[in-house]
């Protein structure tokens, strides 16, 4: 079997999110790459796909160790040690699928490994099975709609949204807040400071059994868990609630 590199998205949860084109790809796979914070902390990923397609016999488990954190230096070592992982696998023939919650290619850990495949693995074909994305699944658990007419939708992440809050307030357009849960004490004032926290919804875990829905927001809403956003429906849906 060719040498393939391919970033999969499992979706945001619920195992019967997956594609039949990522169900696919990840039970043909030789080596099931497995994102996770630290060496400690399971793959939520792994635990999608392993809802969705059970244990494949043959298929080898690769844990990558993506951590959270703005040093440079620690992220540079773990993407290093990764990059020798998968590229290990794919010099010998190997197929790699590399499982992203969400989709691949929105604030997934994939992005890091592309961006350094033409580089790296330059005679390896690089593909991307693109999956549901936890802002339109949060919006579905919502009932809320993201974009229509000629309106715009932005998603962002919190830390950079709290600059930003007052131009989307002005916009009138949509917004999802990525990464929102250790934010969400200070996210929750800002959002109050420009009129837009009684619109807000805050979605944790969408999709999955343990799914909370929060409609309007208090000023200083207690810290939610890191997989939290928080959608700011468009202005024709804000005066609507």
């Amino acid at each position: 079997m060719t040498a393939r590199l391919i970033g999969v998205g499992v979706g945001p949860g619920a195992a019967d999110l997956l594609t039949l084109r990522a169900v696919r790809v990840l039970r043909e796979a030789d080596v099931l790459a497995l994102p996770r914070a630290s060496r400690e902390a399971p793959s939520s990923a792994g635990a999608i796909v392993r809802a969705a397609i059970g244990e494949v016999p043959g298929q080898e488990l690769l844990p990558l160790t993506f951590p959270m954190t703005r040093d440079r230096d620690v992220r540079r070592a773990a993407l290093d040690a990764a990059l020798d992982a998968v590229g290990a696998r794919l010099a010998a023939g190997k197929r790699v699928a590399v499982a992203c919650e969400g989709d691949p290619l929105v604030y997934g850990s994939f992005i890091d490994l592309l961006r350094e495949a033409p580089a790296r693995f330059p005679r390896v074909p690089v593909e991307v099975v693109p999956g549901i994305t936890a802002a339109t699944a949060a919006g579905a658990a919502a009932l809320v709609p993201l974009a229509d007419g000629d309106g715009a939708l932005e998603i962002l992440p919190a830390r950079r949204a709290l600059g930003e809050l007052p131009r989307i307030a002005a916009s009138g357009d949509a917004a999802v807040i990525y990464k929102a849960g250790p934010a969400l004490p200070e996210l929750s004032r800002a959002l109050g400071d420009v009129g837009l926290a009684a619109g807000a919804i805050l979605v944790t875990a969408a999709t999955r059994p343990e799914e909370e829905i929060v409609r309007g927001l208090a000023a200083g809403e207690e810290r939610r868990p890191y997989f939290s956003l928080v959608i700011v429906p468009p202005r024709s849906d804000r005066e609507d609630r």
